[in-house]
C-alpha cells in the first residue's frame, strides 16, 4: 500500500469540514492509517513549505498555516499520491472541478482546504516532518 501525506487546512478546520473531508477519502477506498488535529509553529509551516521560501506569497502562506489548528494525515491506499490529488483538485478552488474537495470548499489559492503531497518522494519527507515518530515505509 502506497501512502501519503494530507493536511486539513486551518481554514476547513475553523468551518469544521474535517470529518467530510476524511469521509470523502474513506469513501474512495482510501484509509486513513493515522491522524492528528494539532496547532503547528510558524517554524514548522516554514519547513514544510521551504521549497516556497523565496516566493512573495511565503511568509502569507505560513502565516495561513499555522493560525489555527489543523488535521495532519497519513493517508494509504493503492496509488494513494495520485488518488488523493484527484481528489483534492487543482489548487485554485475557483478553478477546480466542483466534485473535487478544493472546488466545493476551498475559499481561496491560499485557504484551498487541503494539502496532499505531490510525489512518493515528497509523501516520505512530508511524514517524516509532521509525524518524527514515525518512519514512512
Amino acid at each position: 500500500m502506497e501512502k501519503t501525506f494530507v493536511i486539513i487546512k486551518p481554514d476547513a478546520m475553523e468551518r469544521r469540514l474535517m470529518g467530510e473531508i476524511i469521509s470523502i477519502y474513506e469513501k474512495k477506498g482510501l484509509r486513513i492509517s493515522t491522524l492528528k488535529i494539532t496547532k503547528p509553529s510558524l517554524e514548522l509551516a516554514r519547513r514544510h513549505y521551504q521549497e516556497h521560501k523565496d516566493k512573495p506569497f511565503f511568509d502569507e502562506l505560513t502565516a495561513y498555516l499555522s493560525r489555527s489548528e489543523l488535521c495532519a494525515m497519513i493517508v494509504e491506499g493503492k496509488n494513494a499520491v495520485a488518488a488523493v490529488r484527484k481528489i483534492n483538485g487543482g489548487t485554485n478552488p475557483l478553478e477546480a472541478d466542483a466534485g473535487t474537495i478544493r472546488g466545493r470548499f476551498g475559499l481561496s489559492k491560499t485557504e484551498n482546504s487541503i494539502h496532499s503531497s505531490d510525489s512518493q518522494e515528497h509523501a516520505e519527507e512530508e511524514i517524516k516532518l509532521w509525524f518524527p515518530e514515525f518512519q514512512a515505509d
